[in-house]
């Protein structure tokens, strides 16, 4: 069979429904929040929200693989396996969308803990909304995935793209930004679950006269300026949940110029200047058989 015939054979057979591309992983990364104001409550039920979002080095991987029906296996117990799943929604909607009848096998590895304040599940359901298209050979514009996610939850509009981003309304109004973290960032998760409903029904809204992109960027090269740093969340988290208010205090005395809880909890960061910090911190939380994990400074997710 000659070149010619070769490359129709192998057209025809990417154009017939038997073809399916080889998996492919990609890596939905967690974010933290540097502030959280809950400005007030909307009609609509949902609250208006001021948060810098900011990726850290922890991240789920996804991948994709044929079959004929949309089926998710993931490494965690607790993940949901049917359509209550995010990323099961996510494929369901592009699938509606394009009127398709292919499947597809989402395996889902999870190193985000989930529940945490970490947007694990958000960052897992923006990577389907990105890549699955090309593996079902459809393309999708910014504009329509950004109205799919906007119906799967408040924080998935943010990992559509790349950056940290000043978030207002739910959330879903991104003004994407760049800027530099000297800092190691400590993450340390207790495995407390913090129901993000409950969060908002026992928070107090209250107006904020603070520019956070404005203090977080400051803070980048003056450490003093991340004390105007704050959480709405956690008067009402730490006073349910003593110990997560503890972590943040063992951060703030290890050497940590910030340390807050991200989103509605249960996950605390802090921000270190002194690698000795650090490491003698994130030693005395594993001792106590905390989940932690540490981006590096300068860190940039791609």
């Amino acid at each position: 069979m000659n070149s010619v015939s070769l490359e129709r054979l192998d057209t025809a057979i990417r154009q017939s429904t038997f073809y399916y591309p080889n998996v492919s992983t990609f890596r939905a990364y967690a974010k933290i929040n540097l502030g959280l104001h809950v400005l007030e409550k909307r009609p609509d039920g949902y609250h208006n929200i001021e948060t810098v979002f900011h990726r850290i080095n922890l991240f789920d991987t996804i991948s994709f693989d044929s079959s004929p029906t949309i089926a998710i296996t993931s490494s965690s117990t607790i993940v949901p396996r049917d359509e209550r799943n995010i990323c099961f929604k996510a494929a369901s909607l592009l699938r509606e969308l394009w009127g398709i009848h292919e499947g597809v096998r989402i395996s889902i590895q999870k190193n985000i803990p989930v529940g945490a304040g970490l947007g694990g599940g958000s960052s897992d359901a923006a990577t389907v909304l990105l890549h699955l298209p090309a593996f079902w050979r459809h393309t999708a514009s910014d504009n329509l995935l950004h109205s799919l996610a906007i119906q799967l939850g408040s924080d998935v509009p943010y990992f559509l793209e790349r950056g940290s981003a000043l978030a207002k309304g739910r959330g879903e109004s991104l003004e994407y930004f760049s800027f530099d973290v000297p800092y190691t960032i400590l993450l340390c998760n207790p495995g407390i679950h913090v129901s993000t409903a409950w969060a908002y029904q026992h928070v107090k809204p209250a107006r904020s006269s603070v520019d956070l992109k404005d203090l977080v960027v400051r803070g980048m090269e003056n450490p003093s300026a991340l004390s105007g740093l704050t959480n709405d969340f956690e008067e009402t988290v730490f006073k349910e949940h003593q110990v997560i208010g503890q972590i943040k205090q063992t951060m703030l005395h290890s050497g940590a110029v910030c340390s807050l809880m991200s989103g509605s909890g249960s996950s605390v960061y802090g921000l270190f200047p002194s690698r000795k910090d650090v490491e003698t911190c994130e030693g005395i939380l594993r001792q106590r058989g905390y989940f932690v994990s540490m981006t590096a400074p300068h860190f940039q997710a791609p």
